[in-house]
């Protein structure tokens, strides 16, 4: 048995990576273990936007929403490769009405009992005003008000649309976040462990003893349980603590379709049951269009997109589209497990959104992780080392605020020169190429294509500008272990690849973990 270290994560998710990440950069030694992939479940599976949440403010759920939009600017300027400035088209529909009974809905039911449940105009616009001004700006421009007739914007909605709000937000690669801060935080002296499991941890004297299931034990001075959807079973089957609380799991689907419009904003569709759904620009040729919210049974590592969620994905923003989307235009699906803190709320919907940090420390502490979004995942981890703070006294301060992640050492406006100095180096990549090397890699791009002055010097080309050596990069730097991470998380190339070719990269993956 090693050495013990002063953390224990569980979990490779978003916060169990970005936990780690802040803890290592405190001097803390650190050690996570992931059952699987780095954002293997929920932390690959969502709408991708870093935002404040404008939806939440009808739940009144105020300081989710002020400390998300403080953040988005502290984010975009620590990752320029991938996260980038979105701007959101509100079309105005006079059908938008309420989410059920929201606080909100039932102080106008008061107050406007004529709108009888509609979202008036003057409404929305004292959301988004609110929206602009609870968190502060510096980089995105706030709402203004948009004619949709003869306009790009206006071309792909129906014509019964003719005005709409446009704000701000952010879109993120949310599987290469994760993988960023494990990268980061691995550079800072962390122990990054993939492909397996933590079977039981155990309190022995003054820490953790934990057991994984390759056989490996560690010792540990506080237990983190960051496990996302399983954070309950940790809590009950591995560390067999008592605990009163528990984890309301919903199901977010999305589907992607070929692209619906020419124009590089994103649309916030609100339905007649009170939903939103989102529709934005994704991997250049594509749409991504979701979510829904349905309490989900089973285990969290099964779900899927139900016929029945793609069938009202399509009708929603049939809804909204002059050509009517249907599943005959679904090109991919998936659905991740949004793992809620249990407040009791009614419905999927109305369950609050914001992270709970529960401390166990009647004996060794243990830290369980409830909740939360990417938008907050730097103060979620801020917040649990405050949290823990009285139990590992030789923490350094807080200090991510300002850190770029790995290949973020850019300025948020500097993609499109660092991809044409890539090009100049070397020649042989197309603009395409180029653009998606430096949005997913950054600064980092030049190393991934080493010193090659063609494109035979990369290696074995796997289609669609996947190459040996980037596989090589994923395999050495960034724990990929198989096609699936590859092509569906590290990047999304699994949209442009044959089957033939996802077989032969699986294939070589498999070849390279038999030579491991």
């Amino acid at each position: 048995m090693s050495s013990a270290t002063d953390l224990f994560v569980i979990g490779g998710g978003i916060n169990g990576t970005g936990l780690a990440r802040d803890a290592a950069g405190r001097g803390l030694s650190v050690r996570l273990a992931e059952q699987g992939d780095l954002a293997g479940a929920t932390s690959s599976a969502s709408t991708k936007l870093f935002h404040g949440g404008l939806r939440y403010l009808e739940f009144l759920e105020l300081r989710l929403v002020r400390e998300s939009l403080r953040e988005r600017e502290v984010l975009l300027r620590a990752m320029p490769h991938i996260a980038w400035p979105m701007r959101f088209v509100l079309p105005l529909d006079p059908k938008m009405r309420f989410a059920g009974k929201t606080p909100v809905s039932r102080l106008l039911s008061v107050a406007m009992p004529w709108a009888r449940g509609h979202r008036p105009n003057l409404v929305i616009r004292a959301g988004l005003f609110l929206y602009d001004n609870l968190g502060a700006r510096e980089i995105l421009p706030g709402t203004t008000s948009l004619d949709l007739r003869n306009t790009p914007e206006g071309a792909p909605l129906q014509d019964r649309l003719a005005r709409a709000y446009e704000y701000s937000d952010c879109w993120v690669d949310d599987a290469r976040l994760v993988v960023l801060n494990a990268r980061d935080a691995a550079a800072r002296g962390a122990d990054i462990i993939v492909g397996t499991r933590v079977t039981e941890a155990r309190r022995e004297g003054d820490g953790w003893t934990i057991q994984l299931s390759d056989g490996r034990s560690f010792r540990s001075r506080v237990l983190v349980n960051a496990a996302g959807p399983w954070v309950g079973q940790v809590i009950r089957e591995v560390a067999h603590l008592p605990s009163t609380e528990s984890v309301r799991l919903v199901r977010g689907s999305h589907i992607v379709t070929r692209r619906l419009f020419d124009h590089a904003k994103s649309y916030f569709l609100q339905g007649q049951d009170g939903r939103i759904v989102f529709a934005i620009p994704y991997e250049n040729d594509f749409t991504l269009i979701g979510t829904t919210d349905m309490d989900h049974d089973g285990p969290p590592d099964r779900a899927v997109c139900t016929p029945e969620e793609v069938d009202y994905l399509c009708r929603f923003v049939s809804g909204y589209f002059r050509r009517p989307v249907t599943p005959a235009d679904v090109v991919w699906t998936f659905s991740g497990v949004r793992p809620l803190y249990d407040d009791g709320a009614s419905s999927a919907t109305a369950a609050t959104r914001d992270y709970v940090l529960s401390l166990d420390d009647t004996g060794p502490p243990c830290l369980h992780v409830f909740g939360g979004k990417i938008t907050t995942y730097r103060r979620l981890a801020e917040a649990a080392l405050a949290k823990l703070s009285p139990h590992l006294p030789g923490a350094g301060a807080a200090w991510t605020a300002g850190a770029p992640l790995p290949g973020g050492d850019f300025p948020v406006d500097g993609a499109a020169a660092l991809a044409e100095a890539l090009r100049r180096d070397h020649p042989f990549l197309t603009p395409g190429w180029a653009n998606r090397l430096v949005r997913a890699y950054g600064t980092e791009a030049a190393q991934v294509l080493g010193g090659a002055k063609t494109a035979a010097d990369l290696g074995r080309d796997f289609g669609a500008t996947l190459t040996e050596s980037e596989l090589r990069w994923m395999i050495g730097r960034e724990w990929a272990r198989d096609a699936q991470g590859v092509l569906w998380r590290r990047s999304k190339l699994g949209l442009r690849l044959t089957p033939d070719e996802a077989a032969a990269v699986e294939d070589y993956m498999a070849s390279e973990r038999v030579a491991a």
